[in-house]
């Protein structure tokens, strides 16, 4: 981004803006849980490590959660398997399991973790099944989907030992049973159990929209700010429908379970983190008790 024709007035008033939540945030755990457009775009990939990056430099105790379904899908498709979701969860058998084991664990959860080197951070990758810190049971719905798994207990010692050390964690969601056997884990779910469980100051979900609309065609019906009591009005009136419900959800039992606030932001906006974080206006919905 070209900042000459920025004036210095301009400059130093960013600075003295962002300056009260650098005082707010510091030493505080801020859950980002990353996947959508942010995620393939190279140009937001690096605007996202970057954000992140800084704020780890500043004091902030940054979990990063992602998901990888396009990569996982991609894989299916190189060993001749059709990708089926029932439900908007992928049907996940014995085979399918091993390769989101693979994909999530390996190569996505590895590459997050070298761009976040390359940009000048300390990062370490870790899974669900390390240190025990995802146990899952198995998803009970109507239908049968295989390996999907709803979390149950998240044991936060390994991210809490990371952060201390000042490591980022990255943290794939595939998760482990009673019995050994391992799970494919929704990441929303997921960056909101732990987001819980470390008592975290705040959640972003980033996502490939502008936030909770109350018409969901035009961007300016943007709804800023949501208190988790107003949540089941605004299903009865079908302004949370459809995929929204689920990432809603995961919002509001976050801030149930004790996280400040939550947010959904887009993250086709770069460098929406740090607008998010460290401005007056923000962006997209936050959630709040």
């Amino acid at each position: 981004m070209d900042i000459s024709n920025i004036s210095h007035a301009d400059r130093s008033e960013v600075l003295v803006q962002a300056l009260p939540y650098i005082q707010r945030y510091n030493g505080k755990t801020v859950v980002i849980k990353y996947g959508g457009n942010a995620m393939i775009n190279e140009q937001l990939r690096d605007a996202v490590m970057t954000d992140i990056v800084l704020l780890r430099s500043v004091g902030v105790n940054v979990v990063l959660v992602h998901g990888g379904g396009p990569e996982i899908s991609e894989m299916l498709a190189k060993i001749g398997k059709e990708s089926r979701f029932v439900g908007g969860l992928r049907y996940t058998d014995e085979e399918t399991i091993d390769v989101v084991q693979m994909v999530l664990a390996g190569k996505v959860n590895k590459h997050l973790v070298q761009l976040l080197i390359r940009h000048g951070g300390k990062a370490v990758g870790l899974c669900g099944l390390d240190g025990n810190m995802l146990v899952a049971k198995k998803h009970e719905a109507k239908e049968d989907i295989g390996f999907v798994g709803d979390i149950t207990k998240v044991n936060t010692e390994i991210i809490d030992n990371c952060i201390k050390d000042g490591f980022i964690p990255v943290i794939s969601t595939v998760a482990g049973g009673e019995n050994g056997e391992v799970y494919n884990v929704n990441a929303d779910t997921a960056a909101a159990s732990i987001a819980a469980e470390l008592h975290a100051e705040k959640l972003l979900l980033m996502t490939d929209i502008s936030g909770l609309l109350r018409d969901k065609d035009d961007d300016s019906t943007l709804i800023q700010e949501v208190r988790v009591s107003e949540i089941p009005s605004l299903k009865a009136q079908g302004i949370i429908s459809g995929g929204m419900i689920p990432k809603i959800d995961c919002c509001v039992e976050a801030v149930r379970r004790g996280v400040s606030r939550t947010n959904i932001i887009d993250g086709r906006i770069p460098h929406s983190i740090l607008i998010e974080l460290f401005t007056n206006a923000g962006i997209g919905t936050m959630f709040l008790a």
